[in-house]
């Protein structure tokens, strides 16, 4: 991996890190690697370019469409919209790539560049270097803003275009897509004669959803109403600066606090891209991606959909997720923190499920990479089909104390290269044996380092981190 490039996509400060030039300049870099793979510029390729609510995503956006355009490309605007649905608008409708502006679950002042190839996939590494490296080519070259041999690219908005997407999400739980028909008549609608129930498997539920003043704010609520919930919505007024601020996967409070005011049988909240969701039960409980990964893969494993009986799952996973797939006889191949990571190993291995603990799950049947929506409405569909609740249905895993400290404003490869650093995390695993985990390792969205330590007993977990954490203050 070059330096431009983290976990997931080019992320920065906007206006800082990232600013427009940059924008314009990546955008143009990875118009000649993924619209060009063969050189040949004899026709224009197609992007599509979604982007989350923040205000920086209008003058990135502009940058680089002005890129992509300005070397040939033809684009698609597709507004605001979640991650994955640029994912899969870029493979239904034939683009060549696809681009998307969101910093995910960070705050406003962040903003980032995510990349989708032909068919809505996350690029490998080689790609992005590939584009790291014709950015320094491009930089140093003259006529890069010439005239493209088959002219300037053409700019058309399609907003519309999300309803597709939205079909789609519905049509996975067998429910009839319903373009602008009263939420009431989704309660209502005839159920499908070969799959009874199917039309509204959600129908009874009430669910409250905490959308991060993000980019699911408009078409969440839809899907899940659509899909015959009951839903009070929160979260669903972006201004530009208040995405994921106090709100969404990463601040679960508002959330909790709603589905135990309004008595609702669930709560699920999504970052400020959607491509992740975390749950709530009928009390305000927490539920991890490890414990919506088991549910899953459990319901499919019983119903003979889990390829290969197997599971893929980060070295984050915690130790009790491992061990109730162990009793089930499902097998985990684990891999890097980052869902293209859990997708390149599921396409690898041909496996369906994947995911981690933050909330990004991958149902590979459906979709191309982590979709918070997806998630959530086969989450809700799988414990209402089960006539139990989501509290119960947690109960499958276990969860080990886990103690997570991340380390700011470190020399990451100083960290990784120390062997003080090394020694203490290997004596901090004899420590533990086979009770526990120690995991150190640098952000790849953050200038950070993160220490995470699992064990039995809380408190000796806490210390083994707090311990590891003061070594990595001290290398500075």
């Amino acid at each position: 991996m070059g330096q431009l490039f983290g976990t997931d996509g080019v992320r920065g400060v906007a206006g800082r890190d990232l600013n427009a030039r940059l924008a314009m300049r990546v955008a143009a870099a990875a118009a000649s690697v993924l619209g060009y793979p063969d050189g040949a510029r004899s026709s224009r390729p197609l992007a599509l370019v979604g982007r989350d609510p923040r205000a920086s995503g209008e003058f990135l956006e502009a940058a680089v469409v002005a890129g992509l355009a300005g070397c040939g490309v033809d684009v698609i605007r597709l507004g605001v919209i979640p991650t994955p649905g640029v994912a899969y608008l870029t493979d239904v409708l034939g683009a060549d790539f696809g681009v998307m502006l969101s910093a995910s679950h960070n705050p406003a002042p962040d903003n980032g560049i995510k990349f989708f190839a032909s068919g809505g996939v996350k690029l490998p590494d080689e790609v992005e270097d590939r584009i790291e490296a014709k950015l320094a080519e491009q930089a140093a070259a003259d006529d890069v803003w010439g005239v493209p041999p088959a002219g300037f690219g053409r700019i058309s908005d399609a907003g519309h275009e999300a309803e597709l997407y939205l079909a789609h999400l519905l049509s996975t739980v067998g429910v009839h897509y319903r373009d602008g028909q009263d939420q009431d008549q989704a309660q209502d609608q005839d159920q499908d004669e070969d799959q009874p129930g199917a039309a509204a498997p959600l129908l009874g539920w009430r669910v409250v959803i905490d959308c991060a003043h993000g980019a699911a704010y408009a078409l969440a609520p839809r899907l899940l109403s659509q899909a015959g919930a009951d839903v009070i919505s929160i979260g669903v007024q972006p201004d530009g600066i208040n995405i994921n601020s106090g709100c969404g996967s990463t601040s679960l409070g508002a959330l909790r606090a709603a589905v135990v005011k309004h008595g609702a049988d669930a709560g699920i909240a999504y970052d400020g891209d959607a491509d992740r969701c975390l749950a709530v039960d009928a009390t305000g409980e927490v539920i991890d991606g490890d414990q919506i990964l088991a549910i899953l893969a459990l319901a499919l494993n019983d119903s003979g959909r889990l390829a290969g009986g197997t599971v893929v799952a980060t070295v984050m996973a915690n130790l009790g997720f491992r061990r109730a797939m162990s009793q089930a006889g499902i097998d985990v191949v684990e891999t890097p923190v980052g869902d293209r990571y859990l997708i390149a190993a599921m396409l690898d291995g041909k496996y369906s499920l994947g995911g981690e603990q933050s909330g990004h799950i991958i149902l590979l049947d459906h979709a191309s990479t982590g979709d918070g929506m997806l998630t959530s409405v086969h989450l809700l569909a799988t414990a209402a089909r089960s006539g139990r609740p989501l509290a119960e249905l947690a109960k499958v895993m276990t969860k080990y104390p886990q103690v997570l400290i991340n380390v700011h404003s470190q020399n990451k490869a100083k960290a990784a290269a120390s062997p003080r650093l090394s020694e203490a995390v290997e004596a901090a695993r004899a420590e533990l044996g086979d009770s526990g985990r120690v995991l150190v390792r640098p952000s790849g969205t953050e200038p950070a380092v993160r220490v995470m330590v699992e064990a039995v007993d809380e408190a000796q977990a806490r210390q083994v981190a707090d311990r590891l954490a003061d070594i990595l203050r001290e290398l500075g």
